[in-house]
C-alpha cells in the first residue's frame, strides 16, 4: 500500500512538473509574441510639401521608430527653374537672355527619435541652379519660376518612402519684369 502511494505521488508530481513547464513555455511564448507585437516599425503618419517663395518644403511625421534612434532622411524631387537676364530698367531685354533647366533636386537631414519613437521634421529643396548660364554685362541674373514634381520623403535608415503627390509651382516670381514670364 506504502508504494502504490508513493508511485501516485511520483505520478502526481511529474503531471505537476509536466503541466509547470506547459504553462511556463506558454508564458514565454506569450511573451515574445507580445514583444513583437511593440517591435519597432517604422511607417509615416503624414508627409507634405509647401512652397517657401522658390523653395520646397517637405514636412513629415514618422512613427515606430524606437526610442532615441537617430533617423536619416532624403527628400527628392524632379526640378525645374527659369533663369532670367534683368537689365537696369526691370526688363528681360531678349528671348535668348533665359535659360530654364531641369534635374533631381535633394535635401538630407539626420535626426533623432527622441522618447517617444517619432520624428516631426521639415527639409527644404532648393530649385535647380542656373548652370553655366551667365548674364551680359550690365544685367543680373534672376529667377523667374520653379517647379517641382514627383516629390517623396525617404527613410534611408529604415528604407522606408512616403511619395507625396502633385505638382508645386512658384508661377511667375518677377511679376514687375516685363518678358520675364
Amino acid at each position: 500500500m506504502l508504494l502504490i502511494v508513493f508511485v501516485l505521488s511520483l505520478e502526481r508530481r511529474t503531471t505537476m512538473r509536466r503541466i509547470g513547464m506547459a504553462v511556463l513555455i506558454a508564458m514565454l511564448l506569450l511573451a515574445l509574441s507580445v514583444a513583437t507585437a511593440f517591435a519597432d516599425s517604422p511607417h509615416f503618419i503624414s508627409a507634405s510639401a509647401s512652397l517657401s517663395g522658390a523653395n520646397l518644403n517637405v514636412s513629415f511625421k514618422e512613427s515606430g521608430l524606437g526610442n532615441n534612434a537617430l533617423i536619416t532622411y532624403n527628400a527628392t524631387a524632379d526640378g525645374t527653374a527659369t533663369y532670367v537676364c534683368v537689365n537696369g530698367g526691370n526688363k528681360n531685354p531678349s528671348a535668348s537672355n533665359k535659360e530654364t533647366v531641369s534635374g533631381p533636386v535633394s535635401a538630407t537631414g539626420t535626426f533623432s527619435s527622441g522618447k517617444n519613437g517619432s520624428i516631426s521634421q521639415t527639409l527644404t529643396l532648393s530649385p535647380p541652379s542656373a548652370g553655366s548660364f551667365s548674364c551680359p554685362s550690365g544685367q543680373k541674373l534672376e529667377l523667374a519660376s520653379a517647379s517641382y514634381t514627383n516629390v517623396a520623403i525617404t527613410d534611408t535608415t529604415n528604407n522606408v518612402t512616403e511619395p507625396i503627390p502633385g505638382t508645386f509651382s512658384t508661377g511667375c516670381l518677377l511679376p514687375n519684369v516685363k518678358g520675364a514670364c
